[in-house]
C-alpha cells in the first residue's frame, strides 16, 4: 500500500499501542532472516481489526489483531482469516501472502497474525487524478474490479481444502437471524431499533438455492489493492474478516451496498465510502446485468439481497459505534456511526416500500 494519501500509515492511535518489545522478540523466534527494529505505525483505513505495519530492513509485515472492548461472540476470529487466505492463494492469487498465527494472547493480549505487505495502491473516496481516467477507463476499472469477485465466486473450494470451512447449506437464513440477533445486542438509546427492517427480512428468507461459493463478505474498492503501472489490475484483495461459504448473491448484496450513485438520495451519498459514482462507473442495475451475464445466476428479484447488503453494513456500523458510546475506543472517527446507521436503515425501508 503506498503512503500517497489512498491508505496511508500513521503513528499508532493512543489506546492500540501492542507491547512492541514482546511482538518483536517473538516474531524473531518464528519468522526468518528478521533483523533488525522495525519502524512501527498502523493503517489509518479500517473500524475493526486493528492493522499494523512492522517495516523491518528487508522486511514489510502486517499485523492484524481484533479491536479492543467487547466484540460479536462470533466476530474478528484471526484463525479463520489466516486460513482462507493460506488455503485461497494456490488457487486465487490475489491474496497477501500470510506468513504466521498465534493464539497465545500473552504476547500482544489477543490472537494475532502476520502477512507480507502487498505493494500497490489503495483507493479510498475519489478516484486519483493522476490517473486523468476518461470514462471509457473508469468503466474497464469498474469491470475488472466486479471480475475479481467473479472470478472468486468461481473457485473450487472443495479442491482448494475448504469443504469444512463453513456451513454453506443454511447461510442465508443464518445471517438474517446472526444480524439481527447481534443489533438487538448492540442497540444504544440514540439509534431507532428498526424492527420492522428485521421482521421484513425474516419473512422473505428465500428457499435454499444451491449456490454455494467462497464469499468476501466485505468486497469493496478500499479492500483491493492495485498495480499502480495498470490500476485496473488488482494485486490484492485484503479484509478477510467476514469471508464464508454461501450464496454469492448475499456477496453481490453486501458489495453493491457500498456502490452509491450520483442519482441517489443525499443522505445516502453522505455515506459513500468509495468511487462508485464516477463517471464511467456501472451502475447498480447493469452491475447486476454484468454479473448475470458472467455467472449464468438470475439477478432478478434482487430487492430481498439489496435489503439485506444494507442492513448488514447498518450493523456493522452500530456494533462499532457501541464501543464507542461505551467508551470502550476513543477513536473520533466512529462518531457519525451512531447517526450513519439511521441512514441506512431508511435506506432500507425505501427500498422495502418500492416493493409494496
Amino acid at each position: 500500500m503506498t503512503e500517497s494519501g489512498r491508505n496511508p500509515v500513521t503513528p499508532v492511535r493512543p489506546g492500540e499501542e501492542l507491547d512492541w518489545t514482546a511482538l518483536d522478540r517473538h516474531l524473531k523466534t518464528v519468522i526468518p532472516n528478521l533483523e533488525g527494529q522495525p519502524d512501527i505505525s498502523q493503517f489509518a483505513g479500517g473500524s475493526s481489526n486493528l492493522t499494523y505495519r512492522l517495516n523491518y530492513p528487508g522486511n514489510d509485515l502486517v499485523v492484524r489483531r481484533p479491536p479492543f472492548g467487547t466484540k460479536a461472540r462470533s466476530a474478528h476470529s484471526m484463525i479463520r482469516e489466516y486460513r482462507i487466505m493460506n488455503l485461497l492463494r494456490p488457487v486465487f492469487p490475489a491474496v497477501p501472502e500470510t506468513l504466521y498465527y498465534s493464539d497465545d494472547e500473552s504476547i500482544i493480549g489477543s490472537e494475532f497474525y502476520v502477512m507480507r505487505k502487498v505493494e500497490g495502491q489503495v483507493v479510498k473516496a475519489e478516484l486519483p487524478p493522476e490517473w486523468t481516467f476518461t470514462p471509457a477507463d473508469t468503466r474497464r476499472f469498474c469491470e475488472r474490479f466486479w471480475e475479481k469477485l467473479i472470478e472468486l465466486h468461481q473457485v473450487d473450494y472443495e479442491a482448494a481444502g475448504l469443504g469444512d470451512f463453513g456451513r454453506p447449506k443454511g447461510y442465508v437464513r443464518r445471517q438474517i437471524e446472526g444480524w439481527n440477533g447481534r443489533y438487538e445486542r448492540v442497540i444504544t438509546p440514540d439509534v431507532d431499533a428498526f424492527e420492522d427492517v428485521r421482521l421484513w427480512l425474516e419473512d422473505r428468507i428465500p428457499p435454499e438455492s444451491g449456490r454455494h461459493t467462497v464469499l468476501h463478505g466485505d468486497y469493496r474498492i478500499d479492500n483491493v489493492i492495485l498495480d499502480p503501472a495498470d490500476p485496473s489490475r488488482i494485486r490484492a484483495v485484503i479484509d478477510w474478516e467476514l469471508c464464508a461459504l454461501g450464496d454469492p448473491l448475499m456477496d453481490l448484496g453486501n458489495a453493491l451496498a457500498y456502490w452509491m450513485e450520483s442519482s441517489d438520495p443525499k443522505d445516502l451519498l453522505r455515506v459513500k465510502m468509495q468511487p462508485s459514482d464516477a463517471p464511467g462507473m456501472l451502475t447498480r442495475r447493469e452491475i447486476l446485468a454484468f454479473y448475470q451475464d458472467q455467472t449464468g445466476i438470475d439477478t432478478s428479484g434482487f430487492t430481498f439481497y439489496s435489503v439485506y447488503g444494507y442492513w448488514r453494513n447498518a450493523v456493522i456500523l452500530q456494533q462499532i459505534y457501541y464501543r464507542f458510546y461505551h467508551g470502550q475506543t476513543q477513536d473520533q472517527r466512529f462518531a457519525p456511526f451512531g447517526p450513519a446507521v439511521g441512514t441506512l436503515g431508511e435506506q432500507c425501508r425505501r427500498l422495502i416500500k418500492s416493493q409494496c
